[in-house]
């Protein structure tokens, strides 16, 4: 007789309780002889771990032929030619940050957070007369290697955009999820070394593109003695940018303690050349019908 034979409802809930302890209890007793099993023989843990693979939107993505696969030669040759390469030989980085005009206090706030993460980074204070292919040509004419300008929408800032000079790309990104460094409980304190720079999972053309382009910002020249790393980590399109210090706790031991700020960026348009919003050509731009499929991705 089954559960549903039964028209106690009380009884049957009792019944139903007694079956899942048993099966948990079943379920306990499986995995303690597997662990005693794959201890006196390490080759069935290593079988189980090859053979359990579980499915995620990242190993299940859809296949992409910008995918770039390994050592790609093609992709090398043209990255020793592009718009980085100079960057890539040793030239310093030299960068300013502008917002839009008569920015409100958070989105100064951002920006400070901003000269803290990237070294010899510049703030200029922007008006309302001065258009922004007016400051791309100002830049140039000191320059300058990136320009960076942060946009709010009612007092809140909502998108990035970031220019490499003097040629260009430009990329613009949505701004979401901001949270400075006073804000994340337990946070340490900058110092003013140069970061270790990570990126991770930009795997396509488009983003080895923006990889290259956020790795112009920093030096070349990591000093590991400040123990700072700076992430921008790509998952499913979302750009997840953290900020950390090593702490060595023992000689066996490392963790990581969060500085700050955390912020995600979602590539809106990818732009070839100088920002030019009226015969620009776009390398790239996000339209809503491009997401049929939530394991379909660009960078």
């Amino acid at each position: 007789m089954g559960l549903s034979d039964i028209k106690n409802k009380a009884k049957r809930g009792e019944l139903l309780a007694k079956q899942r302890v048993e099966a948990d209890k079943a379920k306990r007793q499986r995995r303690k002889e597997l662990k005693k099993a794959e201890a006196a023989n390490p080759e069935l843990r290593e079988a189980r771990l090859r053979e359990n693979v579980p499915a995620t939107q990242e190993n299940t993505r859809e296949y992409d032929e910008a995918v770039v696969a390994g050592e790609d030669a093609e992709v090398a040759q043209e990255e020793e030619d592009d718009e980085f390469a100079q960057y890539f030989g040793g030239q310093a980085p030299k960068v300013l940050v502008t917002t839009t005009p008569n920015a409100g206090r958070k989105t100064v706030g951002f920006v400070k957070e901003l000269m803290s993460v990237v070294p010899n980074l510049e703030y200029v204070k922007r008006g309302k007369k001065f258009e922004l292919q007016q400051i791309i040509q100002f830049c140039r004419g000191r320059e300058y290697t990136d320009l960076v300008v942060v946009s709010e929408d009612h007092g809140e800032p909502t998108h990035l955009t970031l220019v490499h000079l003097p040629e260009g790309p430009t990329a613009h990104f949505r701004l979401t999820r901001i949270k400075g460094g006073k804000e994340i409980a337990g946070h340490g304190r900058a110092t003013a070394h140069y970061p270790e720079l990570i990126l991770n999972r930009f795997s396509t053309r488009l983003g080895h593109t923006v990889g290259r382009m956020f790795a112009a910002l920093f030096p070349q020249v990591p000093e590991f003695q400040g123990r700072q790393a700076v992430t921008f980590h790509n998952q499913r399109d979302y750009i997840f940018f953290r900020r950390h210090r090593y702490v060595f706790r023992n000689s066996k031991r490392v963790d990581l303690q969060e500085i700050g700020p955390r912020f995600t960026l979602k590539l809106r348009w990818l732009q070839k050349g100088l920002y030019d919003p009226a015969s620009g050509e776009y390398e790239w731009i996000y339209k809503a019908d491009l997401e049929t499929s939530r394991r379909r991705v660009f960078l």
